[in-house]
Parts: C-alpha cells; structure tokens; sequence
C-alpha cells in the first residue's frame, strides 16, 4: 500500500480509503467490523464516514455507521490505526436539524453527535458534506441557478464556518477539515478566506469520480494541484455500475441498486459505455472493478480513492487495485470511450 499526504499536513494516508456507508443498512455491525480488519491487515489507515450514514440515507439508520465504528474503537481498543474522516451534513435532510442549513452551532452539535457514536475525543478530517449554498452533485441540477445564491451572504456564511471549525480545531476535537460536493470557486473562497483571516485551510475535497463522471477534470484538478487540496474520490465504480451487474436490465438481489429503487447512475445512456469499458478490462485480463480503482488512483491531483463494498470478497478485490498499473494501451482504451460517452449520466 502507499500513501499521500493529506494536503499540506503531516498525515500521511493509504491511497486507498475504507468507505463505510452501507454498514447499519446493507451490512451489518459484525460484518463493519470484518472490513475494518481486513482493510487494515491490508495497509489501509483511512477510513470515511458521516454522521448522514447509512446510505440510502433513512432517520432510522442515521448515525448507525459511526456507531459501528465506535464499537469496534472500544472493542479493539485500536483507535489510533485508523486516520477517520466524517462528515456534517448540509441543508435539507428534514430528520437531521430540520434540515437546516449548516450555522456555528449546528457544527457543534453535529461534531459532538459524531464524537459520542464513534466513541473517540478527535475526528482526523471533518468534512462539511455538501453546501449551505446549493450544489450540482446527488442530481439536483444540470446548470447554474444564481437565483438560489445570495452574493451577500456567501462569503459570511463561509466565513463563520471557518471560525466555528478552528474553535473545535483548538479544543482538540478536529484535526483538520476539508470539503465535499464542492466547486472550484467555493474551495477557493475557503482557501482565500483561511489565508486572509489566518483561519484553517481546507486539505482535502470529496467528490465523485469514476469512468461515468469525470467533472473533476474540467476545472477542480486544476485547483487539486496547485492549492494541495488532493481529491478524495467517491463512488469510483458508479454505485457498481462499472461492474457491468446492472447491464441489461439486471438488478441483483441485495444489490443497491435494488434497495435503492431507481439508481440514477445505471439509465439507458450509461450502458453503451459501461459495455465498453467491461470489453476493455475483458481485452486485457483485467477485474473492470479493479481498472476503474486503478485508474482513478492514476490521477495526479487524487489524495485516496474511496471504495466501499457489501462483502469481504468485494473488498479484497478493490483494495487489490492498489497494485494495479494500468499499461498505456489500457489508459489509451479508457480515454478512447471516454471521448465517446463524456457525459452518460
């Protein structure tokens, strides 16, 4: 396994991150507790979360992941294995705050609910989930809408967080922060503001990357690279589309695609080019799981990639992309599809 710095700090975390959201639903507290010791017998040290999961995200099952987590913490008593990341969750979920957006004490609260389920005094990397502001991820728009942004009141907002962050920073309770589901101007609004006001600097972004969606490489590689604030990639198999288990219509039993009725990423756009990319890993003896890891492991401006899987079998195989160098044919192949199915989704 390797590891990257985590932007501009002293941590150092595995290329390969441990996604969690499927346990509490999709998997159970012992089974959580299987893919941590796997994933760590296997080099892995970071590991994401939110206080959102489990996913598909229910009031039921909200906070339950973490839980699983903490219970392996107290149980092991091998907290400081793990780099952690977790997550407060923006505006709109009506269980979680009324679905308000994300304020100073609403961070507070959040981060103290987090601490108590992970059964921790720190959270490494603490992530702001998605916007006050709005957002184009999770489908909620194609386009640019000014009308749902007030220019006033953005860099306030943005500057409060920053100095409700730093506070819980100076307690001890937080490390280091970052973003998720964010854009190049509103990382660089952080960036400007921690350097104007001596505030702490986003070190990293969570957004989704894989074959399918590959907005990142438009304009945020570019911020990744220079800034130092290293993608953290979610989702690098499209939900398991790129697996090729959802072509033709098939939707496996126990799969998220069938507890998650009506999966946005796998439509009738998608399978011409997850076909491809399928005959391609086929063309050149490759796992297409294992391709898609390793090409997003590939990318210069990615800290870790975040894969998560449903069992130990899974597992071994997306962690074992982390030895996987993909040849200039295949990297040639993938940009070749890509040109002709930029934007499935």
């Amino acid at each position: 396994m390797k590891y990257n710095p985590l932007g501009r700090t002293d941590i150092k975390v595995s290329k390969i991150c441990l996604g969690t959201m499927t346990w509490g639903q999709q998997n159970t507290e012992e089974q959580g507790h299987a893919q941590i010791e796997m994933a760590l017998d296997m080099g892995v040290n970071f590991m994401d979360t939110a206080e959102l999961y489990a996913v598909p995200p229910r009031k039921e099952t909200c906070g339950a992941t973490e839980e699983i987590i903490g219970s392996w913490f107290k149980k092991t008593g091998k907290r400081d294995n793990w780099i952690v990341a977790s997550k407060v969750v923006g505006p709109g979920i009506s269980w979680i705050r009324d679905g308000a957006p994300i304020p100073p004490a609403s961070i507070r609260l959040a981060l103290e609910g987090s601490l108590r389920r992970l059964q921790t005094d720190y959270i490494d990397l603490y992530q702001l989930h998605w916007p006050n502001r709005g957002n184009y991820h999770f489908e909620n728009s194609w386009t640019y809408d000014p009308s749902v942004q007030n220019t006033q009141e953005i860099p306030t907002d943005f500057l409060q967080v920053l100095e409700t962050l730093k506070q819980l920073m100076d307690e001890g309770k937080i490390r280091h922060i970052g973003l998720s589901n964010e854009t190049a101007w509103g990382t660089m609004q952080y960036l400007q503001l921690a350097k104007k006001y001596d505030l702490p600097r986003m070190v990293s972004i969570q957004n989704e990357y894989n074959f399918l969606r590959r907005y990142f490489d438009l304009d945020l590689a570019e911020v990744a690279h220079h800034e130092d604030v290293g993608l953290l990639a979610f989702s690098p198999l499209a939900a398991g589309v790129l697996t090729g288990k959802y072509l033709n219509g098939a939707i496996p039993k126990g799969s998220r695609g069938e507890i998650q009725k009506g999966l946005y990423r796998s439509n009738e756009r998608t399978e011409p080019a997850v076909k491809k990319y399928v005959e391609l890993a086929k063309k050149h003896n490759l796992d297409v799981s294992q391709m898609a890891i390793a090409f997003c492991l590939a990318r210069p401006f990615m800290t870790s990639t975040i894969i998560g899987a449903t069992n130990l079998n899974q597992l071994k195989t997306d962690i074992g992309a982390a030895d996987l160098i993909l040849s200039d044919e295949v990297m040639e192949g993938i940009q070749d599809i890509f040109k002709q199915h930029a934007r499935p989704l």
